[in-house]
């Protein structure tokens, strides 16, 4: 096994013993800063858990040559668990409950806080989404049998930032929303034509390789952007 692909198990697994202990109580403590009773920072956040094991198809594109598709791909982990690697005809083209619907909704909802405190806080949010789109764009990479690919520490940082320096006022809100709404669009609908060329059998919006792009730039990005 390469070197990369065992330090990426090492990540994985040492991510799943850190989750609850750091990762979750950042998650809710970080969502109760968006306007959030810690009721619903809670539910949202198992919400994104385990929605991020759920595409919805929508749309199929046939293949002349065979794809493959496996589970764990995105960790490295699909030559550890051979035996789940599947042969596909086709690729799906589904978005991802977790890593896309759920936080572009938690988004919008930020929009609609941050429209009584004026242009001026809508227009920061507007840049500092325009800013990570533009980031995110560039880093994001297709892989095949995974999807499009990108570092999960860029867009959290570079959404953080310039809500910082944009929108202080307003920063976890607008880092949230830039974190998410750009990573999305430049990751991946930005990208949609590499969703298509790349043999891989389920490329997923908001799902695989972006999903700790996305959730975690939202996420992240508003806990470091915290007061």
């Amino acid at each position: 096994m390469p070197v990369s692909n065992r330090m990426s198990m090492v990540v994985t697994v040492l991510m799943a013993i850190a989750f609850p202990l750091l990762l979750w109580p950042l998650f809710v403590h970080s969502l109760q800063k968006l306007y959030l009773s810690p009721q619903w920072a809670l539910s949202l956040t198992i919400a994104i858990i385990l929605g991020g094991l759920i595409n919805i198809p929508l749309k199929r594109i046939v293949r002349e040559r065979p794809v493959w598709s496996h589970p764990l791909a995105v960790f490295a982990l699909d030559s550890a668990i051979p035996s789940w690697l599947i042969e596909r005809r086709e690729t799906v083209i589904a978005v991802n409950v977790g890593g896309c619907l759920i936080p572009v909704g938690i988004a919008i909802y930020q929009l609609v806080q941050l429209q009584p405190f004026g242009a001026e806080a809508m227009w920061g949010a507007a840049l500092a989404t325009l800013i990570v789109t533009f980031v995110s764009y560039a880093v994001a990479t297709p892989v095949a049998g995974v999807g499009i690919v990108m570092p999960g520490f860029v867009a959290p940082i570079t959404a953080a930032l310039s809500a910082l320096i944009i929108a202080p006022d307003h920063a976890p809100n607008v880092a949230f929303v830039a974190g998410v709404m750009g990573t999305l669009i430049g990751a991946d609908f930005f990208h949609i034509n590499d969703f298509i060329k790349t043999p891989v059998g389920v490329a997923s919006i908001g799902g695989a390789g972006t999903f700790d792009g996305i959730v975690l730039a939202g996420i992240l990005a508003t806990f470091l952007a915290m007061p």
